[in-house]
């Protein structure tokens, strides 16, 4: 599911904002800089935590997999995939039961995750795959 935003520009600068995103259910959120376009962070799942993606600057393709198995997932699943761009301002959310990746397609982008779990939670809640599980590209 996305929610979309949009873009202001005047003589003061641009503004980029989704202001149809609500903060009632989160409850942290961290920024992830990803320095050249190799780097890829991939596969880490949850059965409870939703994601919430929103690219800074720069842009990143994120992908995610609903889960079948959690101990042995297949191969064969289907990989979702979508660029978000800070030029195309929206935020991605990647529900519950899915394992989810991403690259940056930009050197130096940005990627704001928020999440509607604490850390804490968060950490009792994670499943980690090899990054090469599924194929991100």
């Amino acid at each position: 599911m996305n929610i979309k935003g949009n873009t202001f520009t005047d003589s003061r600068g641009t503004i980029n904002f989704v202001n149809d995103f609500h903060f009632e259910n989160i409850k942290r959120f961290y920024t992830i800089t990803h320095p050249d376009t190799n780097i890829v962070r991939a596969w880490q799942g949850h059965k409870i935590e939703t994601k919430h993606f929103f690219v800074s600057k720069g842009n990143f393709l994120i992908c995610w997999i609903e889960i079948d198995n959690w101990e042995n997932p297949s191969k064969e699943l289907i990989i979702n995939k979508q660029i978000l761009s800070v030029e195309t301002p929206q935020i991605l959310i990647v529900p519950p039961g899915t394992a989810n990746g991403f690259k940056a397609l930009e050197t130096n982008s940005t990627l704001v995750i928020f999440s509607d779990l604490t850390l804490e939670a968060s950490s009792e809640d994670i499943y980690r795959f090899e990054s090469n599980y599924w194929d991100l590209e």
